[in-house]
């Protein structure tokens, strides 16, 4: 407002202005001193990045599939009497691993007062079963019983003599109904199981001694059942017999 009121004011200004832009000075600046020779600091490299953890390579392994589960036998094609029983347990082949041969059928008649149930034939059995020598430490042990052999009947979990055999994977397939079968056909007034490996299929308790007093139920039949360790078992330790001694007074009691 001044200057436009002063003429003589806004020449003064404006030959200020003139004199300043011919001697080169048309910018601002500032009063602090700056040594524009001085080289310019360079920047401390920037440090490189850590390196990133090895990834793990991924697993390609698989879990294994499920087995399959096993076969089971036909129960609804069990036979209804002891007469059809043999054949079918001689031909059928859900039993002892579908190999018929050196099946060992087993032998007496029903309503017997012992029956005996061991897990296979022995390994000299070809017509008749228990013919080896752990018959031979039976018809000892039945001479003690004052039985005859007419008097007993003789039994297998498995038809042939089958070493090694996968006793849970039987039981799973059905070979404990299999037997309850044959024992209720047989009907025998009392009932001896020898061996750790058929006890499973004919009873849900477990192993409490050497020889055991039970009762084997299965479908409204009730025997009185012994439960002895393996004839193999008692040929190698004679003492136990003294045991199943004791157990079959009390049974005959």
């Amino acid at each position: 407002m001044a200057a436009a009121q002063n003429p003589q004011l806004a020449e003064a200004i404006a030959g200020a202005l003139e004199w300043w832009r011919d001697a080169g000075v048309d910018c601002a600046f500032a009063d602090e001193p700056v040594d524009w020779l001085a080289q310019e600091i360079a920047a401390p490299p920037l440090a490189p990045p850590p390196p990133e953890p090895a990834r793990k390579p991924q697993s390609t392994r698989r879990d294994p599939p499920a087995p399959p589960l096993a076969p089971r036998i036909d129960l609804a094609a069990l036979p209804g009497s002891l007469e059809t029983f043999v054949p079918w347990w001689m031909s059928e082949p859900m039993l002892a691993n579908g190999s018929l041969a050196r099946r060992v059928p087993p032998r007496g008649t029903a309503g017997a007062e012992l029956m005996i149930v061991v897990p296979e034939p022995e390994r000299e059995d070809s017509d008749s079963l228990l013919s080896g020598p752990q018959g031979k430490l039976l018809g000892a042990m039945l001479a003690a019983f004052e039985l005859n052999p007419e008097q007993v009947y003789f039994a297998s979990a498995l038809p042939r003599h089958l070493p090694g055999a996968d006793w849970a994977a039987l039981a799973a397939s059905g070979l404990g109904d299999v037997l309850a079968r044959h024992i209720a056909l047989a009907a025998p007034k009392r009932l001896a199981v020898f061996g750790a490996s058929v006890l499973p299929l004919v009873s849900h308790d477990p192993p409490q001694g050497p020889a055991d007093l039970r009762i084997f139920n299965h479908d409204s039949v009730n025997v009185p059942m012994l439960a002895c360790r393996s004839l193999a078992a008692l040929l190698e330790q004679p003492r136990w017999k003294a045991r199943v001694w004791q157990a079959w007074l009390e049974l005959t009691a």
